[in-house]
């Protein structure tokens, strides 16, 4: 991942109007190909689905959207955001794609959206259906989330103070903390994320995104119980190494899903797909050959 392919990946992608902002979105694939909708995590964007993309492609009509929030797509000052308008967002989309029944591969802050959108497959109402759901690291459980310190920063009084002081140098120690001791981020990955984060007066939107954490324990009964009383097949892939959902999240899934499937790679962090692409793509692949 380099500046190049960045631009690349922006120069490939197109605007969608939601509620009345631009959002960036990305797809490829054969038309008739099985729909895989990628869900990236915070703080970055669809970028972070570059490494597997060419081979997700093979097989899959892959689409993928930056968040309203997030990367490339608008980031509104006065917006209420939150898991549940993001799953509207990403419904909203499926729906201009025509789409009908689609699979899932989700990160981070994507995970929770993908529990909320397998939550909404038992309820009434017309809306696309999902075949399958695959979650990389991220807080699938409030309890087991560790949040690191800026994270709680963010959250607090002090949030915005936190956001202006906001800089490259200061999000490569973070990823650095959260990437496994063999796979560091590469200067050039940490160019591209900064870009991202702080495109659109990104960086403003921090203490109003980090949200999401107060919001996964006000709806931990129903996120949890989505996994617990999911009517399609799950997939945990963890990069065990994550400190802060790594394999302790892992064992979690292990005692709370029924029938769990997990793969665990002890020594990736927190960014799966970007660390250990090869693994991950064996692994989805294997999960969704066992769906044949």
């Amino acid at each position: 991942m380099s500046p190049s392919s960045l631009i690349e990946w922006k120069a490939r992608g197109r605007d969608f109007r939601y509620r009345g902002h631009a959002i960036f979105w990305r797809s490829e694939g054969e038309p008739g190909a099985p729909v895989l909708l990628l869900i990236h995590g915070f703080p970055t964007a669809s970028w972070d689905w570059e490494a597997v993309w060419p081979s997700l492609v093979e097989r899959h009509r892959v689409l993928a959207l930056d968040m309203i929030g997030f990367g490339f797509s608008a980031k509104p000052r006065d917006y209420d955001y939150s898991i549940l308008d993001q799953a509207d967002l990403h419904e909203a989309f499926l729906r201009a794609q025509g789409v009908a029944e689609y699979h899932v591969l989700a990160h981070d802050y994507g995970d929770t959206v993908a529990q909320e959108l397998l939550a909404r497959q038992r309820e009434p109402g017309e809306r696309p259906s999902l075949r399958s759901v695959c979650f990389l690291n991220g807080g699938l459980f409030p309890e087991t989330h560790r949040a690191r310190l800026v994270q709680k920063l963010l959250l607090s009084p002090l949030g915005p103070a936190i956001a202006r002081r906001s800089s490259k140098a200061r999000i490569a120690r973070s990823m650095r903390a959260i990437f496994g001791r063999a796979t560091p981020p590469s200067a050039e990955l940490i160019d591209g994320f900064w870009e991202l984060m702080s495109a659109n007066d990104g960086t403003a939107r921090l203490p109003q995104l980090i949200g999401y954490m107060p919001e996964r324990r006000r709806h931990r009964e129903r996120w949890v119980g989505a996994l617990q009383r999911s009517p399609v097949p799950l997939k945990l892939i963890d990069g065990g190494a994550d400190p802060v959902s790594g394999a302790h999240m892992a064992e979690r899934y292990r005692e709370l899903v029924p029938e769990p499937d997990v793969t665990l790679l002890p020594e990736i962090g927190h960014y799966p797909q970007v660390e250990a692409p090869a693994q991950v793509l064996e692994a989805y692949f294997a999960f969704r050959r066992s769906l044949a």
